[in-house]
């Protein structure tokens, strides 16, 4: 079963993410508190752990948010989503509007490793339900687009 590994958010742009205990999702809004929220296509930022694991070798420290993702996911292949999937978070439901976006020009993880994932294996939603999503809440696909 798909579940949610860590919530995470920065206040301010430019900052990593840190891990926190629970995130609030409101519509045409995103995570309340962070800095990325705002009334756009990417409100919510989403990476599969297992994404990250592929550059643990290079990168063994690295952390939730450290690739600056709102939710951080395991058992569930992200980056295979195409725009108009519907996912079930917990008690929320996010829409899928775009996969990977460019790094920043001094990607910190780029320069370290080589490479990132979240230009190819991020993505980034719209909320469609409020609610609270917390560490070990479900991760459901309830609508799937294919390309």
């Amino acid at each position: 079963m798909a579940r949610v590994v860590s919530v995470n958010i920065s206040e301010e742009k430019g900052t990593p993410k840190h891990p926190v205990e629970s995130v609030t999702l409101k519509l045409r809004h995103g995570i309340v508190g962070d800095a990325h929220a705002g009334d756009w296509h990417r409100q919510v930022s989403l990476l599969a752990e297992e994404s990250i694991d592929t550059l643990r070798a290079a990168l063994p420290d690295l952390s939730p948010g450290a690739f600056a993702e709102n939710i951080t996911t395991e058992g569930i292949v992200l980056k295979d989503l195409s725009p108009g999937t519907r996912l079930r978070l917990g008690e929320t439901e996010v829409e899928v509007t775009q996969i990977g976006k460019e790094c920043h020009g001094e990607c910190a993880i780029r320069k370290a490793a080589g490479t990132c994932v979240m230009p190819t294996e991020g993505i980034f939603a719209v909320v469609r339900r409020e609610g609270v999503v917390h560490p070990g809440d479900t991760v459901e696909i309830i609508k799937e687009v294919t390309p």
